[in-house]
This record gives C-alpha cells, structure tokens and sequence, in this order.
C-alpha cells in the first residue's frame, strides 16, 4: 500500500497534510493528490536544490492566502486546479 494511501486511511474523513521538499510535493503533484498547496518562503539560502515546479504537467495555481511576516518570512497558499 501507497504511503499516500494509508495516510488517506488513516485520516478518514479528515484532510491529510503531507510536508517536505521539492521531491515529496513534485510526487504528490504528479499523482494528482494535492488540492491545496502552503508554501513558507524565508530569505535563507542554502545552497544547490531542486525546483519545485519543474517537470510538472500544466496547472493553475490560485493564490487563496498571503501572509507578510515581520520576520521576513513569506506563508502563501494556493488552490491547485489540474489540466484536464
């Protein structure tokens, strides 16, 4: 069984919230099972990584939320919307 599935078994009827790096999202993004996406943006840079949104098929992602903090840390949320 999928990590996805068990998660979604777990959960029940709750929402499931998956965390991690460009690599983990682009696997959720591509099977199709993020509706909604947080990003949490700090002027920080470390180094070499991979782009978020590379290789992915077509999406629209509409900006839901936006929070400016005083610690220069960016929160945006996005609404996912799939190419059919």
């Amino acid at each position: 069984m999928s990590s996805a599935a068990l998660a979604r078994e777990a959960a029940g009827e709750r929402d499931v919230q998956i965390g991690g790096g460009a690599e983990a999202v682009q696997q959720y993004l591509r099977a199709g099972l993020v509706d909604e996406l947080q990003l949490h943006i700090a002027p920080l840079l470390l180094g070499g990584g991979v782009r978020l949104l590379d290789g992915l098929a077509p999406a629209t992602l509409e900006r839901t939320r936006l929070v400016d903090s005083p610690l220069g840390v960016t929160h945006v949320s996005y609404r996912v919307h799939r190419a059919r």
